[in-house]
């Protein structure tokens, strides 16, 4: 969205000589010039869940932001010298947003309101209320004349014609209120009927009409953005809303960038994996399974499986990511025949998928093992130091696999790897690092990125050269090929002793919940256990994170449990949002990539090394050496080149937007504005 407060406020700047006065000198000419924005948003935050909710979309998309918090007693006084001040004898506005816990957190009559007030006016600075009550006074009618007070669970939202039009023309239309128990009140809230000069953007039925939750209120030469429903960074009226919230704070015009991702990674293609024992409650062929021996079974995908996913792929418009165990299925073939109508499958169907290495026959590649002891240990030499699996193995089970792929015409990206069970990072508590081999296979390999575990390392970090890409395990489990054995492995973990689990919940309060009652076995894994999980990875998709999601090959066998999942995921967004905001899924790489990125524009800001700025229709980003920017405009934005300009960023969400930094010979992104 163009910025067409402050354009038509350019003479408003002379009529706030009060305003500048207190902080610069007089200001005579230089006033009706264009001031400058720093791109940068003032949150002052009164501990509240919603204030926290729009900060945390602020940091976790890259915005800029300085916090103000009401309780601290050092805290700055919000003043005409702390809004702004002059910079090479241009007016400059130091924040281009204000998000304000309620329309006015500071009292009545309070000097730093006042503040605000004449800085919001004077520039055109908007303002978010991130949560307050139906009343006149933010344009909205008291509840009590057409409106409603209350728990706010399972309501129907709509955005209108004109959030459409405006920050919101991203969503598809429908914005529901989480009720995930009927036992526990989610959301509360109030709907009031819009007065004159507000605009409302999300509403809902009240009675034979609607009343507004979230709307523009502009008034007095100011516009507020009124949300009068609590919520927190969680729930996902917000997640759907936050992406607008911000757009129009800043006018369309911020640094920071946001996309909803979703990838899949199926590892252990081409082998099997082991088969839980509902009479046992463990998984034959594990190490750890007492009275297994003997009792092995496997889940392993057939042809048809194969055929199934690559239609399901087509239907859905949607690739998964093929981990795949070479040695591990030609292991497989010669135990049972010496045919193997899966890999004739696949590999026939090769190039509709992404293909990542798991190493050849999935082996563990940190530790020698001692597995006669629960939880296994690392073996040691006389000398008493650790038994290493050698980079001599570790590097063969790469490039066996690369070069069994390369012969069955499988294209594969020889940067990325996925260790089997991400073995060689460091396995806490038995392995408190990693394997120092690793780092060396990964070099003579090629290998830049190498997939980890983000339950147990949520953060990017180096091996060697290489840098990790966290993923995020599915709830669906990797011994188990029907929904009975899903829902029957989920009872033991999460079921009471009394309910015939194994207790494991009551034992960590902390970490895990106890189910109410034992799932029923034959329905609790489609009504229970595929509902949670898709709540699950949809909110991951919602808020910016880019991380995949990983399961197994035997999740597409048999019953086939990943689906279910998934086409509840795929669904449900695409009924949430527009065509403008696809699903971005993207390769491991690329995944790699944005998070190192993201690592580097957030050290940046901690540092105080970014300067970005707005001067009527010309955008000014100026970051470290080698630190590239990501910066979101309105269609229409032109990026200068050393000759000439072109359009900026990609397209998504109704914006355009990208990782930029300066062309050749130059210090700093340009942008040019529509006008």
């Amino acid at each position: 969205m163009v910025n067409k407060n402050r354009m038509n406020r350019v003479a408003a700047v002379c009529a706030a000589a009060a305003l500048v006065s207190v902080a610069v000198p007089a200001v005579t000419a230089q006033a009706v010039t264009a001031p400058r924005i720093d791109l940068k948003v003032l949150v002052v935050d009164d501990g509240g869940s919603s204030v926290e909710a729009i900060t945390a979309e602020l940091r976790d998309t890259g915005v800029p932001f300085t916090r103000v918090q009401l309780g601290s007693s050092g805290r700055p006084v919000i003043n005409a010298a702390y809004l702004s001040d002059t910079v090479d004898g241009r007016p400059r506005a130091k924040f281009q947003g204000v998000v304000l816990p309620n329309e006015n957190p500071f009292g009545e009559g309070s000097a730093e309101m006042a503040a605000l007030t004449a800085y919001e006016t004077a520039y055109g600075i908007r303002q978010v209320d991130a949560y307050t009550w139906a009343h006149p006074g933010v344009g909205l009618e008291y509840t009590d004349n057409g409106g409603y007070s209350g728990t706010l669970d399972g309501t129907p939202a709509t955005v209108t014609a004109a959030g459409k039009a405006g920050p919101f023309g991203y969503l598809g239309g429908q914005v529901t209120f989480e009720d995930n128990s009927p036992l526990v009140p989610e959301s509360y809230g109030f709907m009031g009927k819009p007065r004159t000069g507000y605009t409302s953007y999300l509403d809902a039925p009240v009675g034979g009409g609607r009343a507004s939750l979230v709307g523009e209120y502009a008034h007095d030469g100011r516009s507020e953005l009124v949300v009068t429903f609590g919520y927190n960074q969680y729930q996902q009226q917000f997640r759907l809303l936050a992406r607008g919230i911000v757009e129009w704070l800043t006018q369309g015009v911020h640094l920071g960038q946001e996309r909803n991702y979703f990838a899949v990674h199926v590892d252990d293609v081409f082998a099997p994996d082991a088969r839980w024992d509902k009479t046992l409650n463990c998984t034959p062929g594990d190490y750890a399974c007492a009275g297994g021996e003997g009792k092995e079974s496997t889940i392993r995908m057939t042809a048809a499986d194969a055929q199934y996913a690559a239609q399901w792929q087509t239907a859905k418009g949607f690739k998964l990511d093929m981990l795949f165990n070479a040695g591990a299925g030609e292991e497989w073939k010669a135990e049972n025949g010496g045919t193997d109508a899966l890999t004739a499958q696949l590999v026939a169907d090769r190039a509709k998928y992404r293909w990542m290495n798991h190493t050849y026959t999935h082996p563990f590649l940190g530790c020698v093992q001692d597995t006669t002891t629960t939880p296994w240990t690392c073996t040691k030499t006389a000398q008493g130091a650790i038994n290493w699996m050698s980079r001599t193995e570790i590097s063969a089970q790469i490039r066996d696999n690369n070069n069994w792929a390369a012969s069955h015409g499988i294209a594969t990206d020889r940067t990325e790897i996925v260790t089997g069970e991400h073995s060689g990072l460091k396995t806490l508590p038995q392995q408190g690092q990693d394997n120092p081999n690793l780092a060396g296979a990964f070099a003579d390999n090629g290998v830049k990125w190498a997939g980890s575990d983000n339950s147990r390392e949520p953060a990017q970090r180096p091996v060697g050269a290489a840098l990790t890409v966290p993923r995020y395990p599915m709830n669906v489990y990797y011994n188990t090929g029907t929904n009975a054995e899903m829902a029957d492995e989920y009872n033991w973990i999460y079921a009471s002793r009394a309910a015939g689990g194994s207790g494991t919940c009551e034992d960590n309060p902390a970490t895990s919940t106890c189910l109410p009652a034992a799932l029923d076995t034959n329905t609790g894994y489609l009504d229970y256990i595929v509902p949670q999980e898709a709540r699950t990875a949809l909110r991951h998709v919602l808020a910016n994170d880019p991380r995949p999601h990983y399961v197994h090959q035997s999740n597409l066998a048999e019953d086939r449990t990943l689906y279910p999942v998934l086409n509840q995921v795929l669904d449900t967004y695409r009924s949430l949002y527009a065509p403008s905001a696809p699903i971005v899924n993207q390769s491991m790489k690329d995944t790699g990539v944005e998070l190192g990125r993201r690592a580097a524009w957030d050290k940046a800001l901690a540092d105080n090394k970014v300067t970005a700025y707005r001067i009527g229709t010309a955008v000014t980003v100026k970051a470290p050496a080698g630190v590239v920017a990501p910066v979101t405009a309105p269609t229409g934005t032109k990026k200068q080149l050393l000759l000439g300009t072109a359009d900026f960023g990609t397209a998504y969400a109704a914006t355009r937007s990208a990782w930029t930094s300066p062309e050749l010979l130059q210090s700093a992104v340009t942008l040019k504005l529509p006008s």
